[in-house]
């Protein structure tokens, strides 16, 4: 067993942190045992020929606002790639609020993704185990990359509710297609329409120049931002045209992606567009403050040796040029993460480079930070974490060797002695019978669980629309079961992708009918605000009270605040808000 994490002293990505460390018909849920993605194809798509798949012209068109757009159908899901939504963002634009898409003519073919955002390079490609988990392929980059994607069972005006999916990577790195686990088309299945979407990341999506260029780049902190709303605004103007209800969209993000959903029901032009709201491991509570990144924004035209009446160079060098000189800026600005215990996750802009900045007016308070935003009090949410996000047994085949008495000297040495072996036998006792190895990675994980508590909280404080608590806790067999519910686990779960990603879910009968029972309670919950159905156990609203929290595995069950005593020992220790 190694001695300390495999993932210190790495910048603090959706990839770190998570390094470091069913069906449902359009009446209601099908039985268990038949989920989405095994659903046999028939229908138009077979063809004369057989085939599962109809690429034609006179197939699968829709009109959009700029024009109509021809996609595909495969197994009679109607599919839509690379749409876009915002005009490119490349030279004069860039650091702008998105712009629209030019009009066109005749029917623009939307079969290929589109570019993902500039970012820096993917890491840990060259690890092996995490490489083969995540089956990562993020695709072109290029400034044109306001794109987005539709999975719909149907072009045919009905109002299916609308699930648009942010993906994650903090706000620096990723794509809505960058993996498997993203494909819609078995969640759409469940007869509703599924949206992906690619926005600006980084440097060219969150580099607040304000402090220095002035009116002319008073938005550029927040652009990335903004390009989420672009999308959400073609969603309600397109998204009837594609068998959806515009007044009826959920957002929905995992990690950084739950970090955009939260930053979304803080923002005041998001308002109206979206109706219901989804966090999955993603309770970042806190943006940046103008200081921070007015520093930040220096310390870059200090690498890409721009001055400040020069910020116009910054629009015209080449993109990799500005994404090399802002990573270089990022690492000398941000503090090195201390990983000798849980990192508060609620505080994720701080130690992560590029995140939204609060300035007042596009972001006008952190999300989540001391109250629920109220703008956004009457929209519904679910909120969680998986049980072991981070310091799992990643490229260490003898994780789960770890003794209990090395257990103890690490919850010790982040905490000290008297608050370290009161945080142990808490998770012991909520955790019996669990090797030392697990208990390690529930700990390293309890910064996760805090900010995602913490929001459950403060929704219900407020009085308005429910919020809904659950825990991933359904160990995936891959790697002799050392990774157990790591980072990203539930998402093939909620796509209902077991089976498509099985290097994540090792497939088979057990995760296909655990996905039939989550995906299930995520359009439920899309549909009505309400995640309940005859697959699961009765789901409680979360109140100061109770508490009460689904925990999905192979049983699912809710419990009341199964969380209480260890995020009790863990406050007092760390002092946390």
């Amino acid at each position: 067993m190694k001695s300390d994490s495999f993932f210190a002293n790495i910048n603090v990505t959706r990839r770190s942190w998570m390094k470091a460390t069913a069906g449902v018909a359009a009446a209601g849920i099908l039985p268990r045992s038949v989920t989405a993605q095994s659903t046999p194809a028939a229908g138009a798509a077979g063809t004369a020929r057989g085939g599962s798949i109809v690429v034609s012209d006179s197939a699968a068109v829709a009109e959009t606002t700029c024009g109509k757009v021809r996609g595909f159908l495969h197994r009679d899901m109607f599919i839509f790639r690379g749409i876009p939504y915002g005009a490119s963002t490349a030279g004069a634009r860039r650091f702008l609020p998105p712009a629209k898409p030019q009009s066109w003519t005749g029917v623009r073919s939307a079969l290929a993704w589109g570019f993902a955002s500039p970012q820096i390079p993917s890491e840990h490609w060259d690890k092996d185990e995490v490489a083969f988990v995540y089956e990562w392929n993020p695709g072109a980059q290029g400034e044109d990359c306001l794109r987005l994607n539709v999975w719909t069972p149907g072009l045919d005006g009905r109002k299916r509710a609308v699930m648009v999916w942010l993906h994650g990577g903090g706000f620096m790195t990723g794509s809505g297609n960058e993996m498997n686990v993203y494909d819609g088309e078995n969640l759409a299945r469940h007869d509703v329409v599924v949206v992906s979407l690619n926005h600006r990341l980084g440097a060219v999506g969150f580099l607040d120049l304000s402090s220095l260029g002035g009116e002319a780049f008073a938005a550029s902190g927040n652009v990335g931002m903004l390009d989420v709303v672009a999308a959400l605004e073609w969603v309600r103007d397109n998204i009837a045209n594609f068998g959806g209800d515009p007044t009826n969209v959920t957002v929905f993000g995992q990690s950084g992606g739950g970090g955009k959903v939260s930053t979304l029901m803080a923002m005041p032009r998001a308002k109206g567009l979206f109706h219901k709201a989804v966090v999955q491991s993603g309770s970042m509570r806190r943006m940046l403050t103008p200081d921070f990144s007015a520093k930040l924004a220096a310390a870059v035209l200090k690498e890409a040796d721009v001055g400040k009446d020069r910020l116009k160079a910054l629009q015209t060098m080449p993109f990799d040029r500005l994404v090399a000189a802002a990573a270089i800026a990022a690492k000398k600005v941000y503090p090195a993460g201390d990983y000798s215990k849980p990192l508060d996750f609620g505080r994720h802009a701080e130690f992560n480079a590029w995140a939204p900045t609060v300035d007042g007016d596009i972001l006008p308070e952190h999300p989540f930070w001391t109250s629920a935003p109220a703008g956004s009090a009457d929209v519904p949410l679910i909120v969680g974490s998986t049980l072991t996000e981070f310091g799992v047994g990643y490229m260490d085949p003898d994780f789960e060797k770890l003794p209990f008495d090395e257990l103890r000297r690490r919850i010790v040495r982040g905490h000290g002695s008297r608050d370290g072996q009161r945080i142990l036998d808490a998770i012991k006792a909520g955790h019996p019978n669990t090797s030392a190895a697990k208990l390690y990675a529930i700990w390293f994980s309890l910064g996760a669980r805090h900010a995602a508590v913490r929001q459950a909280a403060l929704k219900a404080g407020q009085g308005g629309a429910p919020a809904f608590l659950y825990s991933f806790a359904w160990d995936s067999p891959i790697l002799d079961g050392r990774l157990h519910s790591f980072h990203c686990a539930d998402m093939p779960f909620v796509f209902d992708n077991t089976d498509r990603c099985d290097h994540m879910t090792g497939g088979g009968p057990e995760a296909r009918d655990l996905a039939a029972r989550i995906s299930g309670a995520w359009v439920q919950f899309a549909r009505t605000g309400n995640p309940n159905h005859s697959g699961l156990p009765q789901w409680p609203a979360f109140d100061a009270a109770r508490r009460s929290t689904m925990i999905f595995d192979n049983t699912c069950e809710a419990k009341d605040d199964p969380d209480g005593e260890v995020l009790k020992a863990l406050d007092d220790s760390m002092k946390w808000i």
